[in-house]
């Protein structure tokens, strides 16, 4: 079954830098699933797979604004400490990063400068304006089912769980 609209995909990936260094990877984890379609990952990543089928396996470098967006300078916020995620009794520096839940949902956001109380938080994604190449491979493709479609994303593993 080739990935198409109201296809639920599972993919392993790998991110690189721009010098090709690994940043992060999946493999040897659950896969990520996604209802195709319906803006449920990067738009990049969603373009990339769009008519392949299990097994295939796809390098691409799509621009920032489609994977982790441009950066926009300036983009600081002072966010009291408790609200900050991250291990346990994590003492927060500059240069950490840290999850925040926001209006537009739970994002990662890089510490400038931190106190007791309070930190500074730059809010663009840590890769934001970075040109990174995503090794793509597809685990599996299915039919969504009515109630996914109805939900608007995946269900089951690396998906949504109810």
């Amino acid at each position: 079954m080739q990935i198409a609209n109201n296809t639920v995909v599972q993919f392993n990936y790998v991110l690189k830098d721009e010098q090709g260094q690994e940043l992060e990877n999946n493999v040897g984890h659950d896969p990520i699933a996604y209802l195709h379609g319906h803006n449920n990952t990067m738009v990049g990543v969603e373009k990339a797979l769009a008519g392949k089928q299990q097994g295939d396996k796809v390098s691409v470098t799509p621009p920032a604004k489609e994977t982790y967006g441009d950066r926009v300078e300036g983009l600081e916020q002072r966010i009291p400490v408790k609200h900050l995620q991250g291990p346990k009794n994590t003492k927060w520096k500059a240069g950490m990063t840290a999850i925040v839940h926001t209006e537009q949902g739970m994002r990662q956001v890089t510490i400038l400068k931190a106190g007791k109380f309070m930190v500074t938080a730059d809010m663009n994604h840590p890769f934001a304006g970075r040109t990174l190449t995503f090794d793509l491979e597809v685990v599996a493709v299915r039919e969504a089912t009515a109630e996914e479609i109805a939900h608007g994303h995946a269900h089951g593993v690396g998906g949504h769980q109810h």
